[in-house]
């Protein structure tokens, strides 16, 4: 059985680490602050000002000037902090964010990353994305492993570029990709679910991929939906 997006979540958490300054994208990354690993301390970070955010707030709780910068509204912290967002992106810009865990339309098997628009689609811009490619020295995508069936790892993008070989990790519903761009194939099945078969993600990846021994053994614990 695929994960689900809470299981996603929480294995995307588990790249964390004690310390780590992070920003996560909106869609499923923004799962990953109900997940953070009990024993370390990691700051969120948001584009529009904000660092510092707790777990998503319980239904009733909600606080409307509280927002992401996805615009939903998210918990503070004693540790959370409030800044323009001029300051949020020199944060990005000047490096000082470790890790950013962000959506995708596409993710190429180099670790190109398309992300923002596809052709023919109004959109609104890219927003922070670019930034966040380009200023963050991980980046992590966390996506369904297909989009009505069509695979959406693939050998090389057909959707605008949001950065060309940016991507570290690939964590999808099927499995967990790391990216060596000194390998051939680069892509490496580094995890996935238990009930799901090697043969099954070769059919749902354009991209080749070659198999890490503990992808045949590792699991991810059980997280309720």
């Amino acid at each position: 059985m695929a994960w689900t997006r809470n299981q996603m979540a929480a294995r995307a958490a588990h790249e964390l680490q004690d310390g780590f300054y992070v920003n996560l994208g909106i869609g499923i990354p923004t799962l990953v602050a109900n997940h953070i690993p009990e024993g370390i301390t990691v700051q969120l970070h948001s584009e529009n000002g904000m660092m510092g955010i707790g777990p998503f707030p319980f239904e009733g709780d909600e606080d409307a000037d509280l927002i992401n910068a996805g615009k939903q509204t998210v918990t503070e912290l004693p540790t959370t902090s409030y800044f323009d967002s001029a300051a949020s992106f020199g944060m990005v810009r000047g490096g000082h964010i470790d890790i950013s865990i962000l959506g995708a339309l596409q993710v190429a098997e180099n670790g190109d990353l398309a992300n923002w628009m596809i052709p023919g689609k109004m959109v609104k811009g890219m927003g922070g994305a670019m930034d966040l490619v380009a200023g963050v020295p991980r980046v992590v995508v966390l996506m369904e492993h297909t989009a009505k069936g069509a695979p959406k790892i693939l050998k090389s993008c057909d959707l605008p570029l949001t950065g060309k070989g940016v991507v570290s990790m690939i964590i999808t519903d099927l499995a967990v990709f790391s990216i060596d761009k000194t390998k051939t194939p680069s892509l490496i099945l580094i995890d996935k679910p238990d009930d799901v078969t090697i043969d099954e993600i070769r059919a749902a990846t354009e991209a080749d991929f070659v198999v890490h021994s503990t992808a045949h053994r590792r699991a991810i614990e059980e997280v309720e939906e």
